[in-house]
């Protein structure tokens, strides 16, 4: 059996679903990269399984998520965020990191139903110099936005997973794992539960490696893998799942809705 091609998103939210699975080059093949890349692969079949923007599923009928793994937050995310030096209110327009259609997507509908506003939204390099001078806001995510010094640049920072659970009373799933119907086995699917309890209990390592010379970032990052993010899949994170597939298809920001279909291999 060929080992299954992965995609995984590189930020630091997504170390903890990947911890160890380089070592089982038996089963998985595995790359890093941005969001919108991961995606990319899934979508043009150059890999089997990705860690995608939650609404990249909506894409094709016959994908499937990995039962209780996922990217979520339940109020403050950290690393997902408005930066301004004006009300949000009062935004005209706002610099977007295309990096992720998720997070451009739940900006969208937080200007809608939230902030009651309808600002350009122009796509640029996540570089906030440049973005702020071209527009009033800019949305930031991942490491960058996690570890971005905002009060010392005096910019409030607008956290968008805190906002989604005002609005909704309901977590945010950021990413999960999917692929097509017949990509995984039952083998596979305990390797990726195994990969999220050895990275549940080695946070102080993977922050380690991932910021090793900066001990204020670590302290950031530990912090955030802890209290920020979690990497289950439950209930009430589907009913959030499902929520935002609702929003963004009755403001026709995509064009299909689908139902919440989980890989289902047979008991052993």
């Amino acid at each position: 059996m060929s080992p299954v091609r992965v995609a995984a998103v590189e930020y630091l939210n997504a170390r903890p679903l990947v911890e160890g699975l380089e070592d089982q080059s038996d089963l998985f093949d595995l790359q890093l990269d941005v969001p919108a890349r991961c995606a990319h692969h899934l979508h043009d079949r150059s890999a089997d399984l990705a860690l995608i923007p939650s609404i990249e599923y909506l894409e094709n009928p016959d994908y499937r998520i990995v039962p209780d793994l996922s990217v979520a937050s339940e109020g403050e995310v950290a690393s997902v965020a408005l930066f301004t030096t004006r009300p949000v209110t009062s935004l005209r327009s706002i610099a977007v990191d295309s990096s992720s259609r998720t997070a451009a997507m739940l900006l969208r509908i937080l200007c809608a139903e939230s902030w009651e506003i309808e600002p350009k939204l122009v796509k640029l390099r996540p570089e906030l110099p440049v973005m702020l001078k071209r527009c009033d806001a800019a949305l930031i995510i991942g490491d960058a936005a996690l570890f971005l010094e905002h009060e010392e640049k005096g910019l409030e920072k607008v956290d968008l997973g805190e906002e989604w659970t005002v609005l909704t009373s309901l977590p945010f799933v950021w990413a999960a794992w999917v692929g097509r119907r017949d990509a995984l086995t039952a083998e596979h699917g305990r390797a990726l539960a195994a990969a999220r309890a050895r990275g549940e209990q080695a946070v102080d390592d993977i922050v380690a490696r991932h910021c090793p010379d900066d001990e204020e970032q670590r302290e950031i990052g530990r912090r955030y893998l802890r209290e920020n993010v979690s990497f289950g899949l439950d209930e009430r994170a589907q009913d959030g799942l499902r929520k935002f597939f609702e929003y963004a298809y009755e403001q026709r920001l995509v064009q299909v809705q689908r139902d919440l279909r989980f890989y289902d291999w047979p008991a052993e």
